[in-house]
């Protein structure tokens, strides 16, 4: 790692952060901690910081709160909330990684005067590129493709070359840290602290009944609200007659309408992308792979400028392609970029 006189330390107050922050300081670094409240949920900002608190007393530093809901409101949930309006399926961490993590704490980190951030994702920079994890169970590179490149000039990721499980060896060889790596691991979204319906109707209308329609139009049977459902979906909707599962191919909210069909209709071997983010030169293909999904595989592909639009050729027809959600390009191992699909 190059060395760095005072690096800021992202802190969440959970396990993987704060091994960072330990592990930076054992190699003899000046750092400090900087704990980010993106939302409105005073409950779950005071028990992040007071882990906070506990752990930069243990390691004798500074931490900083960024305050930053507005912008998280703006960039981040604004357009969650307006995704589903529209009836597709947001991808708000890849949307905050940009814009806020790998974003504005960038800028918090310059103006501090501190020479770069840490982080705890799991990645690796390889080339200049983001690279997979060691760690494939948590690999979070897919997270991280839709980033402006030249932030990874301002951001180191210590845990990228360890194991998770080596993560929690360390937190529970301390035992200031003990109860922190006991801590159950959340997957969710930081500001849905249950379901996603619960954040919508505050919004929406989310249980308006409507009807489901097969690929040829005809009536077969009831949904209980378009935002309820995304594609690939098979559950939560009523088919009157079927003697087959079901899955949701194709959501009309302005109809509150959704089309469903067997699983045979839920695969395409072509999609569009809009708002390409590509961290190598392109002129009217590129040859790599692709992720659909977080935990998705890779499947090679042929990304093609057709006019205006950017197409991707999937070598191998995939299944519950869904719009808005994010396509992560890969060469081997290192991100080359993103984009959002379009239907």
């Amino acid at each position: 790692m190059q060395k760095y006189d005072k690096i800021l330390v992202a802190m969440s107050g959970g396990v993987d952060s704060t091994v960072v922050a330990y592990l930076l300081q054992q190699k003899g670094y000046e750092i400090e901690g900087v704990y980010m409240k993106l939302h409105d949920n005073e409950a779950y900002h005071a028990k992040n910081i007071k882990n906070i608190k506990k752990i930069s007393k243990y390691l004798g530093i500074n931490y900083h709160i960024l305050d930053i809901q507005k912008e998280f409101k703006e960039w981040v949930f604004d357009p969650f909330v307006k995704t589903y309006e529209i009836g597709e399926t947001p991808n708000p961490c890849i949307v905050c990684n940009r814009n806020i993590k790998l974003g504005k704490l960038i800028e918090f980190t310059k103006k501090m005067g501190f020479d770069t951030l840490a982080t705890g994702h799991y990645v690796k920079v390889e080339d200049g590129f983001i690279s997979e994890a060691k760690d494939e169970s948590k690999d979070q590179s897919y997270f991280l493709s839709n980033i402006k490149i030249e932030a990874l000039k301002s951001v180191i990721f210590p845990l990228g070359n360890m194991l998770k499980s080596e993560v929690r060896e360390i937190a529970n060889s301390i035992d200031i840290l003990q109860s922190i790596a006991k801590q159950k691991e959340s997957s969710e979204i930081c500001f849905v602290p249950g379901s996603y319906l619960d954040i919508l109707k505050d919004y929406y209308e989310v249980k308006k009944e409507g009807v489901v329609v097969d690929c040829d139009k005809n009536p077969i049977g009831k949904h209980f609200g378009y935002m309820r459902y995304t594609i690939g979906q098979r559950k939560g909707f009523r088919v009157d007659v079927a003697h087959e599962p079901h899955y949701v191919t194709h959501i009309d909210a302005k109809n509150n309408q959704i089309t469903v069909g067997t699983k045979d209709k839920l695969y395409k071997d072509s999609f569009k992308v809009r708002d390409l983010n590509l961290f190598i030169d392109m002129d009217k293909e590129l040859e790599c792979a692709v992720k659909i999904r977080y935990r998705s595989p890779k499947v090679l592909c042929k990304i093609l400028k057709d006019g205006d639009e950017i197409v991707v050729k999937l070598d191998l027809s995939l299944a519950g392609i869904a719009p808005s959600q994010v396509a992560a390009f890969y060469i081997d191992n290192h991100i080359i970029g993103s984009g959002i699909i379009q239907l």
